[in-house]
């Protein structure tokens, strides 16, 4: 099984009612909470969990890939965040 760096992700994170849904978009991974803690919590437990299977799967260097990290000297570096905005758009 390959070693699993430690990487970061982006979080978004949702209220819907009274849970709060915490997603990754780098991987299309989310989970949910009952407070943003637990989302956050609960996040992280899902993505290591995707990681760790794509690991045993033999996917996880094309699934970094893709998601835009690169990987130099054996090593997966987290890509350089440029900006986190939003918009708007009438529709």
């Amino acid at each position: 099984m390959n070693h699993i760096p430690e990487l970061t992700f982006t979080i978004q994170i949702f209220q819907e009612g009274r849970t709060y849904v915490a997603y990754t978009p780098e991987l299309d991974v989310s989970s949910c909470g009952r407070t943003l803690d637990d989302a956050r919590t609960n996040l992280g437990d899902a993505v290591r969990g995707f990681l760790k299977s794509a690991s045993r799967m033999g996917t996880l260097d094309a699934i970094l890939e893709e998601a835009g990290f690169v990987r130099a000297r054996g090593r997966w570096s987290t890509p350089p965040m440029v900006t986190l905005d939003r918009f708007s758009v009438a529709v």
